[in-house]
């Protein structure tokens, strides 16, 4: 399956639902520029860089001048958890609850979010300080989590022992559709710089994408601690338009991979079926039970009964 651009914001004939950018509390505005002047730590890697560059960074170690926040949990062995757009690290619910029970869990806040709210990185270095800081260990990536975690996977396999995604993809084919989808993007980072965070992440979990998730477990608080700036910076810089597609490099991977994705996720388990085939016999996919996109937060058990034979098993 190659993944559509369609946003999930954005409608079939890609409008912004609800948006009209040039007016916006009854005064025009102008586009925002994508590499503003700020206050914030920031490195940033070339997207379009040759692939001896990219090769090279393979060996090589994020700065040390920038780190992102963390907070660990539990004892055993280590699982790093890399949470999904406009979640925080304690975003994780039942399930890190589950797995802290018999392994040291390091639950990371991605550039953005939470307290690496002032960190601005693209995807790719993303996974790098996502490395520095969980060490060798299992990686478990969410959505914008799993595409961090498949970056790191093919960066610094020596740190990647298992690779455990849900609702991941490894990327959009065409440049055609990045190019859209990263002005999809900006228009939804314009869009929380202009209405604030609360009621941005109101109309994000609104979307059809997360119907199956209860706000019970949809930990909106938590999210609406982020801010404006983080998500927008974010949406920018690490959004599925700025990555690089990743489908051909996948045959990579040597560690062992775990693919889940709700199953009533049709998009998201047509696309891990994918990653499957892309990465090779070393690549398992499994359908959570009774859930949609967020299956770890809509069945958390679930979804721990299908990573525990896993890593059992691997």
């Amino acid at each position: 399956m190659r993944e559509s651009a369609s946003h999930p914001l954005i409608d079939e004939r890609g409008a912004e639902r609800a948006v009209d950018r040039t007016d916006v509390g009854g005064h025009k505005r102008k586009r925002r520029g994508r590499h503003r002047s700020t206050p914030y730590a920031a490195i940033v890697c070339d997207p379009e860089r040759d692939a001896n560059t990219r090769d090279a960074s393979r060996n090589s170690a994020p700065t040390d001048a920038i780190s992102l926040a963390a907070q660990r949990r539990g004892s055993g062995r280590r699982i790093v958890l890399l949470h999904g757009f406009t979640q925080t690290s304690n975003c994780w619910g039942p399930l890190a609850e589950d797995l802290a029970t018999d392994h040291e869990l390091v639950l990371v806040d991605a550039p953005g979010h939470g307290g690496s709210g002032e960190v601005l990185a693209d995807l790719e270095t993303s996974a790098l300080l996502s490395g520095a800081i969980g060490g060798p260990a299992t990686y478990l990536g969410y959505s914008m989590g799993g595409r961090t975690a498949l970056h790191l996977a093919l960066a610094r396999p020596d740190l990647v022992e298992r690779l455990i995604l849900i609702g991941a993809t490894g990327g959009l084919d065409d440049e055609h559709e990045r190019a859209g989808r990263r002005d999809a993007d900006e228009l939804l980072a314009d869009r929380v710089e202009a209405i604030g965070v609360d009621e941005f992440v109101d109309e994000w979990l609104r979307q059809p994408l997360f119907s199956a998730l209860d706000e019970n477990v949809a930990h909106r608080t938590e999210r609406c601690t982020n801010t404006a700036d983080g998500l927008a910076r974010s949406l920018r810089t690490c959004g599925t338009g700025t990555q690089r597609p990743l489908w051909s490099e996948l045959n990579q991977l040597e560690m062992p991979v775990l693919v889940l994705a709700g199953a009533s996720d049709a998009k998201f388990s047509e696309l891990g079926a994918r990653l499957c085939a892309s990465i090779g016999a070393n690549a398992t996919f499994a359908a959570v039970p009774e859930s949609g996109h967020s299956a770890h937060l809509e069945n958390p058990t679930g979804t721990a009964v299908l990573i525990r034979g896993w890593l059992g098993r691997s």
